[in-house]
């Protein structure tokens, strides 16, 4: 019964979309305050709706109710009650129906917190994001029934991936699905200021707190994807340039050049026309992201689907809506004209640098990401692009983005000079320049990533506390103090962000260039070295979880005679699902990890081990938290809350010329 409400819900849902789609876009093409009004009620309506559905379904998972085929092919009576819940959306049909709930949020959001935007926008976003629910809804109900009923229910379940009986998979997919549906509401911002015919300052004072809450949620969700590869995986490492982890690395990009683009079109009325097909980029690479994951075109450790039909539904989909996002992009180019002018040195043009700087970033992960897939349709050549294609290409453009950061944070706006902004961050530069030279005098034969990140590092660091300096204005230090103190939460979040990006910088140029790798087999009771570090095999023992065995090795680890940490890596079997999974036992340090992976047993008695010793490993994650600290900031600078400003524009739009 529960789950035939749910299936009920999801109709009922459709039907919301559909009329919150034509009514209060008709109403506002017309004029009708009542028919643009539907949109707010609609957009609740439509959020319960889903979120019902959601309840439902995850209430069949926790009680097993295996007269639905979904629970049957992803749970089991034997996995704990964290798994239960989190199988929700560890599978194709749920995590769709998490999409489409998160997206309805979104939407219902922008009715319940959007009140002082002008009545005729507000109808248009929210009848833009209604429309995107209508095809994804459509998708759930013809191709993916999460309620589907099996006609002979079995006593149990199938069980869920091992890989994902984890408890990162309970906050990873969320935060990752946040940000992937977060940038519909730029997407849809954007399509509503090209149907009403106005780029203007204020659309970017609304349009950035969106676009900011889906960047941060995305940094969360892939520093937390990183570090479950990072442990989970037992492969060592925190990013293997997979298909799936590049499906939400592009997104993630187009969204910081977003950010970027849009301070520039509210400061200086320029990069309208930029901004705009950001926007509509951004949100359409979050729909080839949940193409690759779902299409089966491309091979991955994270993918849902394998289904063909449902990746063509999906092809459609984006089709449809990047298709009619460009042709409107392409009629309204006249209502895009940049007002602000600015010189070659200032900070419009770092600016514009950043933007082209990620955008080819993501170019870059894209075409390497979809080649394969070209090359096999095209050429019928089976190709692999992997971690040596993207170091390559991709690194270059990011050490060019660390670079000019820093210059283009304390670049005035409109005309600057160059040789100011070097001699304010002169120190920051001297300090960058002689760090990663010791590094280098100090190793030997070693890989230039190391002093490069640590320069890369130290500048953006120290870029961010001069940029904060410099705000502080001039006179005695505790009154620059409490002029810092009270800068707008915006201006210190954008250098706690770039902070936070020198950090994970440093991480990753550190366990880059510096990672000790040793593979070999130990026996029981003798110590092997590795880098000033005795590791002792104690012993192996079979163990059995509550759907899992096991075997565990037990490991001491001692430096200089004395004991740094006791280790006990397993390796799981799940034999209801048939597959094996690498538990890591990993010892965490501020400047090093220790990292051992239990493999099989020798013929000739011993077993094989792995050691990684990583340093820095742990800077990459606290990077991405400070990132994300950046960003909760930003987002709390009460000047960009999505009313601000809002009053002082509600100015009817101007009249698009004949077309």
């Amino acid at each position: 019964m529960i789950a035939e409400l749910g299936h009920f819900a999801l109709i009922l849902a459709l039907m919301v979309a559909v009329a919150q789609t034509i009514i209060p876009l008709v109403g506002a093409h017309k004029g009708w305050s009542g028919w643009m009004a539907v949109a707010e009620p609609a957009a609740t309506l439509q959020f319960l709706l889903t979120g019902g559905a959601f309840a439902a379904l995850t209430y069949a998972f926790v009680t097993s109710d295996f007269s639905l085929a979904l629970v049957t092919a992803n749970s089991h009576t034997a996995k704990p009650m964290l798994y239960k819940v989190t199988g929700v959306w560890g599978n194709h049909e749920g995590s769709l129906l998490m999409w489409v709930m998160i997206l309805s949020l979104f939407g219902a959001s922008a009715a319940w917190f959007g009140q002082n935007l002008p009545a005729t926008l507000r109808a248009r976003v929210l009848g833009v994001q209604a429309s995107i629910g209508v095809a994804f809804l459509a998708f759930i109900l013809f191709t993916s029934n999460p309620f589907a009923r099996l006609a002979v229910p079995p006593l149990n379940g199938e069980d869920l991936n091992p890989l994902l009986q984890d408890p990162g998979l309970a906050f990873h997919p969320p935060f990752l699905y946040l940000g992937y549906v977060g940038l519909s509401m730029s997407f849809s911002f954007a399509v509503a200021a090209l149907i009403e015919g106005r780029v203007d300052a204020a659309w970017a004072r609304w349009v950035r707190p969106w676009t900011l809450a889906a960047w941060l949620f995305l940094t969360i969700g892939i520093a937390l994807g990183s570090w479950w590869a990072y442990y989970e995986l037992g492969w060592g490492g925190f990013w293997f340039w997979d298909p799936v982890e590049n499906a939400s690395f592009m997104p993630w990009l187009l969204a910081a050049a977003l950010l970027h683009s849009a301070i520039v079109v509210e400061k200086r009325e320029a990069l309208k026309s930029w901004t705009i097909l950001l926007a509509i980029l951004a949100f359409g690479f979050s729909l080839i992201g949940t193409f690759i994951v779902r299409s089966g075109v491309l091979t991955s450790v994270h993918a849902f689907a394998t289904d063909p039909e449902r990746g063509l539904f999906i092809l459609m989909i984006l089709g449809v809506f990047m298709i009619g996002a460009l042709v409107l992009y392409a009629m309204r180019a006249s209502a895009m004209e940049a007002r602000g002018v600015f010189s070659v040195v200032s900070r419009e043009s770092m600016l514009v640098l950043n933007n082209v700087l990620l955008a080819v970033a993501a170019l870059i992960v894209f075409v390497g990401t979809i080649w394969p897939l070209v090359a096999e349709a095209f050429f019928e050549r089976k190709l692999s692009v992997g971690p040596p294609f993207f170091n390559a290409s991709f690194t270059p453009f990011m050490v060019l983005l660390a670079i000019v950061l820093p210059i283009g944070a304390i670049l005035p706006w409109k005309r600057g000079r160059i040789g100011k902004a070097l001699k304010s961050l002169r120190w920051p530069l001297a300090l960058a320049v002689l760090a990663g030279a010791l590094l280098w005098a100090m190793q030997t034969g070693r890989s230039a990533f190391g002093p490069i990140g640590i320069f890369l590092a130290v500048w953006l660091i120290t870029g961010s506390v001069v940029d904060l300096g410099l705000r502080s204005g001039r006179g005695g230090l505790g009154d620059r103090f409490q002029r810092v103190l009270r800068l707008p939460r915006a201006d210190w979040g954008k250098a706690v962000a770039h902070a936070g990006l020198g950090l994970t910088i440093l991480g990753i140029s550190a366990m880059m260039a510096y990672e000790v790798e040793d593979i070999r087999v130990a026996h029981v009771g003798e110590g092997y070295e590795v880098s000033g570090y005795t590791i002792t095999l104690n012993g192996v023992e079979e163990l059995r979880g509550p759907n899992y065995l096991a075997t565990r090795a037990d490991l001491t680890i001692e430096r200089n005679g004395a004991e740094v940490a006791r280790l006990f890596p397993e390796k799981r079997v799940y034999p209801v699902a048939g597959m094996p999974t690498t538990e890591a036992a990993i010892d965490l340090g501020v400047t090093r990890d220790l990292y051992l992976v239990i493999g099989d047993a020798q013929a000739n008695g011993g077993w094989a081990v792995r050691t990684y010793i990583k340093p820095f490993a742990n800077w990459i994650w606290l990077g991405a938290i400070i990132m994300g600290l950046g960003g909760v900031l930003s987002l709390t600078d009460r000047r960009y809350r999505i009313a601000a400003g809002a009053r002082k524009t509600r100015a009817t739009p101007v009249p698009m010329p004949a077309e």
